[in-house]
């Protein structure tokens, strides 16, 4: 899940978090299933028409999201070349670009409030563990909203190398992009024990 609440209003936007939450988990259950490429071809068309139902900002906003899977698909479908099996290459690609579009999906037509909530009523039984749902819920909202985050720093690095070096950044950008990932988790440590704590 990649991204957040979407500010085009859809149908989904509509729906109860806990409907698409249980059918996100089905339909990417179901994926797992389905082993033929035209089968997984035709769901991804299926998810196409989901964000096309949004209309055309919509459907592109979600497309963008699909960005960052780039290097997988690639390394993927290098790999499946390599070893003489392109078709199961295709397959994993396939799937992978349905699952991520799917979650997007979700998340970008539900608000990370109400997907917390549902996160804490799931993780009550892990109480009896020590483990207090609240916590559970703030670390999976805080990891959903700092993807995103982290992606655009991301890009803000790459973007200063380029702007200073005409060599690609490459692997040069982890250590600012780790050191920056450091600096936002402690400012939102600070945050949080300002305002009580993590309950």
């Amino acid at each position: 899940m990649l991204t957040l609440t979407s500010p085009v209003e859809t149908w989904a936007h509509r729906m109860r978090a806990g409907v698409k939450l249980t059918l996100l988990a089905v339909a990417t259950t179901g994926l797992f299933v389905l082993g033929s490429p035209l089968a997984l071809a035709a769901v991804l068309g299926v998810i196409v028409g989901l964000y096309l139902s949004g209309g055309t900002d919509f459907a592109i906003a979600g497309l963008r999201l699909l960005r960052p899977l780039w290097p997988f698909v690639l390394i993927v479908a290098l790999w499946h070349l390599w070893t003489g099996n392109p078709v199961g290459g295709l397959v994993v690609i396939l799937r992978m670009l349905a699952a991520v579009g799917l979650a997007n999906f979700v998340t970008m037509t539900t608000r990370l409030s109400d997907m917390v909530t549902i996160f804490q009523r799931l993780a009550r039984p892990l109480q009896v563990f020590g483990l207090p749902p609240r916590r559970l819920a703030l670390a999976f909202a805080l990891v959903i909203r700092f993807l995103p985050v982290m992606l655009d720093r991301m890009e803000q690095i790459g973007a200063s190398w380029r702007a200073r070096s005409p060599r690609r950044p490459g692997w040069r950008v982890l250590v600012p992009a780790t050191l920056a990932a450091l600096d936002d988790a402690d400012r939102v440590a600070e945050a949080l024990r300002a305002r009580g704590g993590a309950g």
